[in-house]
């Protein structure tokens, strides 16, 4: 590898939004995650919507289940 051209690989603390942090290596100054391995439902086998922007809930009012019940448009010739 050529001499000072590559960016500083250094030891940095991630910090979840669940208030769990570990340190691990990166380029980065600083990351910030919204789900880690301590609070992600596949691995604690609890399930919980993490949803801040109201998706689920525009999603529902806009479509109320009934728009997977409808039958498909009929195509035209």
């Amino acid at each position: 590898m050529k001499d000072k051209i590559h960016p500083d690989y250094k030891e940095l603390e991630v910090t979840c939004a669940c208030g769990n942090k570990f340190k691990t290596r990166s380029t980065a100054k600083r990351i910030a995650v919204d789900i880690c391995g301590h609070c992600h439902p596949f691995y604690t086998g609890k399930q919980k919507f993490v949803d801040s922007a109201g998706r689920v809930e525009k999603f529902q009012r806009k479509f109320g289940g009934a728009y997977f019940g409808k039958a498909a448009p009929a195509e035209k010739k």
